[in-house]
């Protein structure tokens, strides 16, 4: 078998990328499959270098731009994403000897049939290699939203977007977190005992992984150096769910009571609706509904996987009228699609994708299903409305038009929500804030349909 270049593979991910047809993580993970025979440093490596690239594109490009005299955005497609992926592992992973950086970069632009670009190739990295430690960033104190975007890898208006709703030291702290190498969250079977949960976990710990009890909830956990979530015992027998630990707020403020049925709208990959399903404790029933077959494959398969029965799973888009569940909620979970700025952590290439634009376009679609779904919910009952994102837009300013056109109103959370956000939550409204917040950026909003 030939040998495989792993760095040839990065490059081929990157460029895949550029044409915007698919995620970054989906194409990372596609990738990590494919050449699943690898083994384990290469494949950290592929990981690392990919994500990373992606990641810090600003702040690598700004580099970049002030050692090559041919600017960026004109170079050659495959020359940028080449000199991208070359110039983080030179500043971002030290271990990596310089001469290999630039070597392994010049075969690959010959193999790639840039033979001519060679000496361009190697004379500008090695120079970056070289001046490395003298990077000069924007002035603070001239322009902090400069400042702040080439350091954090985050476009410009979005730095302002951050900074004008949450205030330049939360702007900050949200760009910060974004960077930081978050843990894996999951939410511990609630049918579970204590002891079981400390078994569970004290298992984990035996294989190697880092884990810490979330402050938040009791039932939640943070682990580090997991190399596959499917191998840890107690995945096969539904023992845990992977989920962000805001998400888990939703559910536990919707304060759920045996005997209700729940409806979930937007439900995939499961985690609220599964959630919701072990609050009932067997009793009532969860309508967990997404809009392809694809997307409820998944919650059918992880609902077998936790041994729930009460849950039943549907395609169903959630523009489209269901006369069937019409006024049959006793809570209504509406996680709506939104831009995603909360999980930029994870997918960070939203940050280039998301436009101000499409923030404006995204809070039609919102009040589409909004204006569809409200009939689901029984007189009385409660919707659930949350979203990933950092956006008065498509938070705040969409509650108030809920409330304002479908007479709803909002119910504390005081109560419901841990003594650390019970303050924050008491107007029925939480913006959860990386960074600020041990959770993703989220939103969640708790209403009463009088």
């Amino acid at each position: 078998m030939a040998q495989i270049n792993t760095r040839e593979i990065v490059l081929d991910i990157l460029l895949e990328l550029s044409g915007q047809t698919e995620y970054s993580n989906v194409l990372i993970g596609a990738a990590l499959d494919k050449y699943d025979y690898l083994d384990s440093r290469e494949k950290a490596f592929i990981k690392r270098v990919s994500e990373g690239t992606i990641e810090r594109r600003i702040y690598l490009d700004y580099v970049l731009d002030q050692y090559s005299k041919t600017p960026v955005i004109k170079m050659k497609p495959l020359i940028r994403e080449l000199l991208r992926m070359s110039v983080y592992q030179l500043l971002f992973m030290e271990h990596i000897p310089a001469a290999a950086v630039c070597n392994e970069a010049v075969k690959l632009a010959k193999k790639r049939r840039f033979q001519s670009l060679r000496g361009y190739v190697n004379g500008l990295l090695r120079n970056i290699a070289r001046g490395r430690e003298n990077i000069v960033l924007p002035d603070r104190q001239k322009d902090q939203t400069a400042f702040l975007s080439v350091s954090y890898s985050m476009p410009l208006w979005l730095v302002t977007h951050f900074s004008a709703c949450y205030g330049e030291a939360a702007c900050e702290k949200i760009l910060r977190a974004y960077l930081e190498r978050g843990a894996v969250s999951v939410r511990l079977d609630e049918r579970l005992s204590e002891k079981e949960r400390e078994e569970l976990l004290a298992a984990w710990e035996a294989g190697g992984v880092k884990v810490r009890r979330h402050p938040y909830l009791p039932y939640a956990a943070c682990l580090q150096g997991v190399s596959g979530i499917r191998a840890l015992a107690g995945y096969r027998e539904g023992r845990f769910f992977v989920q962000d630990v805001s998400s888990m707020l939703v559910v536990e403020a919707a304060d759920i009571c045996p005997g209700d049925t729940v409806i979930d709208v937007c439900a995939a990959p499961g985690g609220k609706a599964l959630h919701a399903a072990a609050k009932l404790g067997g009793t009532g029933g969860v309508i967990a509904c997404d809009v392809t077959s694809h997307k409820t494959d998944k919650i059918e398969e992880n609902r077998a996987r936790l041994g729930l029965e009460n849950v039943s799973v549907r395609v169903q888009d959630a523009r489209v009228r269901d006369d069937s569940l019409v006024g049959k909620a006793d809570v209504l979970l509406a996680d709506v699609p939104c831009s995603g700025l909360g999980v930029i952590g994870h997918k960070q290439d939203i940050k280039y994708r998301v436009t101000k634009e499409s923030l404006a376009e995204i809070q039609t679609l919102q009040k589409d299903i909004i204006t569809n779904v409200i009939n689901y919910v029984k007189p009385g009952g409660i919707l659930m409305y949350s979203t990933c994102t950092m956006n008065p837009g498509e938070n705040e300013e969409m509650v108030a038009w809920i409330c304002e056109t479908f007479g709803l109103e909002p119910v504390s959370m005081k109560d419901r929500l841990p003594a650390a956000l019970a303050e924050e939550a008491e107007q029925g409204m939480l913006q959860l804030l990386p960074g600020v917040h041990e959770t993703d950026g989220f939103f969640l909003a708790k209403l009463r349909k009088k």
